[in-house]
């Protein structure tokens, strides 16, 4: 009887102790993305394309609004996967190039179609001045005509995108207010991720733990 025991209490500490290795196995994730190096921040985006001469190059410490608008519309695409496949040339219309600078030098290069057929679009290239990324395409957007516009793309006014209102020039100047509810949203979405990442483990535990009282018990009936 006590060889019994002593057998069922090693088998049930066994069960607790693979579930905390699975554990860490799933929860490192969250412990890296906090202790990972972050990534340089862009100090000024760069936009050439179809109507602008020169490319027009926005300084955050001197048009901060503005530039931070132009970054919303590509500063998400660097860890995303790509979500669609590649649009037929003739439905993408005029391409404009939009590079994210770090003390002038090149960081992220990307490719914005604001009058694709069925919506905006990005495109990925996988030669990166930091490094080669996997190539792909994405569902742009809604706000990034507008965005590109008040950067200087001769494009129609689209200021009903904008977050604030319709009509009246709204896109002509965007309240910090509403760059910072952006970046907020952003934020919140990366802790809903680790929230998740958690739990995950978490159930994870319950979930082996209970599987090895289900076994003890199965065994003793």
């Amino acid at each position: 009887m006590v060889r019994r025991t002593i057998k069922r209490l090693l088998t049930a500490t066994g069960a607790v102790a693979v579930a905390a290795a699975l554990a860490v196995g799933v929860m490192p994730s969250a412990a890296q993305a906090e202790g990972a190096p972050k990534a340089a921040k862009p100090t000024a985006v760069e936009v050439a394309g179809k109507g602008i001469s020169s490319p027009i190059v926005i300084r955050q410490e001197n048009e901060p609004k503005l530039f931070q608008m132009v970054l919303n519309e590509v500063s998400w695409l660097a860890a995303e996967s790509p979500q669609t496949s590649a649009p037929k040339a003739d439905k993408l219309g005029p391409k404009y190039t939009v590079r994210l600078l770090v003390k002038d030098a090149p960081h992220q290069i990307y490719d914005l179609y604001p009058q694709a057929a069925g919506g905006p679009r990005a495109y990925r290239p996988s030669k990166q001045p930091t490094g080669k990324k996997a190539a792909g395409w994405f569902y742009g957007r809604l706000s990034m005509s507008e965005s590109l516009r008040l950067s200087g793309a001769p494009l129609k006014a689209k200021p009903d995108v904008v977050n604030g209102g319709i009509g009246g020039g709204v896109g002509e100047d965007l309240s910090a207010g509403e760059v910072n509810a952006m970046e907020s949203m952003t934020e919140a979405f990366t802790e809903m991720r680790r929230l998740f990442l958690l739990n995950g483990a978490v159930l994870l535990i319950i979930l082996v733990g209970l599987a090895g009282m289900a076994f003890l018990i199965r065994r003793r009936v």
